[in-house]
């Protein structure tokens, strides 16, 4: 008994995972496709894998550079209250209330969407499919984390109210659990928005006023619950983890009234609808005559450059965890 309670102590590792976890923003992307309409359907069913394979590319990428980790967030309640009429939306008067330095220490995901948009725009009107792809698969990974609310919280992993791990918990292991199985994503076809910058800055700002209660319901929950019956051991790729147990989160999902099946229902939309209106805005292009239909060197040496920092596993920013 001694010896096997020592060889689960030995192989025991944190389950560690990153906005929406890995599976999660390439199940987003994945579905995100089937909203768009039929002439950009052609381009993007066939490519379907990549652009769910690369949605994680931008939490890679925080192994890589320093300024990549403020683009998934935004710690707004640094700013005020509840709207934080404080904060200017728009970037240069942002800036030049609080300057560029301040607003990159606590997150600018809602800005970072928008620059995203304007680059995938240009993708479009310069016909170069590789780019289209590339840029489609990164833009839904921040419309993605901009849906989270503890991605627009400062206690973004429960480090301050001794609930570190509900970050991952929320984002990655429930909808691991339920998504396939319980959740529907049968949601309709992408819209075009008239303003991405209020539309972004409405769900951010979502995000921020359910944060409390992703703290709260977790901590009464954890109060009522039997304290041997919150974690379990499972085995994951051949190795024995200890991680919130199945009747906990289903427990939490239920306490939460569906909140993070909605809030990846509206992260799907959203990314259609963004890829749908930088399209539009381009002047909705042929997009069976593309040019740049292969990957260039360039691409090719940042995906190895991605891998290999992930490999490294040294976050070159704050961690979301």
């Amino acid at each position: 008994m001694k010896k096997a309670l020592l060889s689960i102590l030995v192989i025991l590792v944190s389950f560690q995972s990153f906005c929406w976890g890995f599976y999660g923003h390439k199940r987003i992307n994945y579905y995100a496709v089937f909203l768009l309409p039929p002439e950009m359907m052609q381009l993007y069913k066939p490519n379907i894998d990549f652009i769910s394979e690369h949605a994680v590319d931008p939490d890679m990428r925080r192994y890589a550079i320093a300024e990549e980790g403020p683009r998934h967030y935004i710690d707004i309640d640094h700013y005020g209250a509840y709207p934080f009429n404080d904060l200017p939306r728009k970037w240069n008067e942002a800036v030049a209330k609080f300057t560029e330095d301040t607003l990159m220490q606590y997150g600018v995901v809602p800005w970072w969407v928008q620059t995203m948009l304007h680059r995938l725009t240009d993708a479009f009107k310069q016909k170069n499919q590789a780019r289209i792809l590339k840029l489609s698969a990164e833009i839904g990974h921040y419309i993605a984390d901009a849906h989270v609310p503890l991605h627009a919280n400062s206690n973004h992993n429960g480090q301050f109210t001794d609930q570190r791990g509900i970050h991952g918990f929320w984002e990655s292991r429930i909808p691991e659990l339920l998504a396939d199985k319980e959740w529907d994503f049968l949601i309709g076809k992408a819209d075009y928005i008239k303003n991405p910058g209020d539309f972004i800055w409405q769900r951010v700002l979502e995000s921020a006023k359910a944060s409390d209660s992703v703290l709260a319901f977790e901590k009464e929950l954890t109060k009522a619950f039997p304290a041997d019956k919150k974690f379990s051991f499972e085995e994951r790729n051949g190795i024995t983890i200890r991680q919130y147990s199945s009747e906990f989160c289903i427990a939490y999902d239920k306490k939460l009234n569906g909140m993070i099946e909605r809030r990846m229902r509206q992260s799907i939309y959203a990314i259609a609808c963004f890829w749908y209106t930088a399209w539009v805005n381009a002047g909705q292009p042929d997009l069976k005559s593309l040019s740049n239909k292969e990957l260039s060197a360039a691409d090719l040496k940042e995906f190895e450059e991605l891998n290999n920092a992930w490999k490294n596993r040294t976050v070159k920013s704050r961690d979301h965890e």
